[in-house]
């Protein structure tokens, strides 16, 4: 007894006689193309049905624009345990950074204050925009709520910190944020900020390199200058976004001890590489990957 052609071959073989019969058509007269036409018509109805009815996890029609026989794949979805498993750990980093226990509890009063809606003479829409940025780099939400999982992790060394986020975003929302980063060192080049108690706080904000990494990237160097203490005082953060499809990663650095850029690259090379490792469906080796 012949065996009925699998599903795919199915599908194959439509499509293949749906061409069959626009050449002929191209071939035929005026009646036998609108015979032809409707014909191709049914057939490409019954290849849509047939799609229709593709059982879950059958491999997807292949782009003209791909390899032969390759099948295209997109990353997984962000998984509650995947966003951990992607956190960064001591292993990846250089230097003496140290893991804490209560990084989602840091909150750098440098970065509070009010901005002054006076430093915006033609623009006092920007006053907004800074405010902003000042009021996410302290909550630590510089890319918004996640609509996904979320997990977080922080190291400290001497005075410096280094955070990272790895969550998972509406794909809209996420590249509103990223465009509004890329905005800010145009518009929130050099501002002052209020706190409190009434002392003043000069902000400025410049772009800063990114590793090509990821989807999508941007990256930020913000400096407040103020007091601490009653001394004064310089906070000197590195900011950097990855995109992966529709989850992110963000890698904050720095502190009262200066630059931390370095480190800021490595956490992101090396956190965006356990990202997609993650949503490719793997598991991150304990040791650092050889990114050079």
């Amino acid at each position: 007894m012949s065996r009925r052609p699998s599903h795919p071959v199915r599908l194959v073989a439509s499509a293949l006689a749906a061409g069959a019969l626009l050449t002929t058509a191209a071939c035929s007269d005026d009646g036998g193309q609108k015979a032809a036409s409707d014909t191709a018509a049914q057939a490409r109805a019954a290849e849509r049905d047939a799609a229709k009815r593709q059982p879950t996890g059958s491999p997807t029609t292949v782009p003209t624009d791909s390899p032969a026989g390759s099948p295209t794949a997109s990353p997984s979805a962000l998984t509650e345990s995947g966003a951990k498993a992607a956190l960064l750990t001591e292993a990846d980093l250089e230097g003496d950074w140290n893991q804490v226990q209560d990084a989602d509890k840091w909150r750098d009063r440098l970065l509070v204050g009010e901005v002054d809606v006076s430093d915006f003479l033609t623009a006092k829409a920007d006053a907004a925009e800074c405010q902003e940025l000042l009021d996410a780099l302290y909550r630590d939400d510089l890319l918004g709520e996640p609509s996904g999982p979320s997990a977080l992790t922080g190291f400290e060394q001497g005075d410096s910190r280094l955070l990272e986020q790895v969550a998972g975003y509406d794909r809209a929302g996420l590249d509103d944020r990223f465009e509004w980063l890329d905005s800010l060192p145009q518009t929130c080049d050099r501002f002052t900020a209020t706190d409190d108690a009434g002392e003043e706080r000069t902000v400025e904000v410049t772009e800063a390199s990114v590793p090509e990494v990821g989807d999508a990237r941007e990256g930020l160097h913000v400096t407040v200058r103020g007091t601490a203490a009653d001394n004064p005082a310089t906070l000197s953060l590195d900011v950097v976004a990855i995109r992966v499809g529709t989850a992110a990663l963000t890698v904050t650095g720095g502190g009262l001890d200066g630059d931390e850029a370095a480190s800021v690259e490595q956490a992101v090379r090396q956190g965006t590489e356990r990202l997609k490792t993650v949503l490719d469906g793997g598991t991150p080796s304990p040791q650092p990957t050889d990114l050079d």
